[in-house]
């Protein structure tokens, strides 16, 4: 399994790398969300989820989530939002967008792999 993690802060990348990676998990990552996209675009292999941070220079986690929600070949991939952001309106910007579910910054490794853990399940049975 594949998973993407899109974050502008280092750390947080690899921290999110440290854990998946651990747990046997490929990753993948994009510095922003303008990266993202295009690796998106370009690269044949799709991941089987995405980490995407909301607050990032040039293109942010929202405007990624909706362009990924917009691509037939990609909407099926769930879409996890990690932020500090978490207020009900943060919330709801991300459900418009088209969001999974949100993890807040900072997150537990167990938090982080139940989550991801319960939406690969999920969008398995429904491939």
């Amino acid at each position: 399994m594949t998973v993407l993690v899109v974050d502008d802060e280092e750390d947080t990348v690899e921290l999110a790398r440290m854990v998946l990676e651990y747990e046997g998990y490929i990753v993948t990552s994009a510095r922003n969300g303008e990266e993202a996209i295009q690796l998106l675009e370009n690269n044949g292999e799709k991941p089987d989820l995405i980490l995407l941070d909301v607050l990032m220079p040039k293109v942010n986690g929202l405007e990624v989530c909706k362009w990924i929600k917009a691509q037939s070949d990609l909407k099926t991939i769930p879409v996890l939002l990690f932020t500090a952001k978490v207020g009900k309106k943060d919330r709801i910007a991300g459900e418009e967008a088209g969001a999974d579910a949100y993890i807040n910054k900072p997150f537990s490794a167990d938090d982080l792999l139940t989550l991801i853990k319960t939406h690969l399940e999920k969008a398995k049975k429904m491939n």
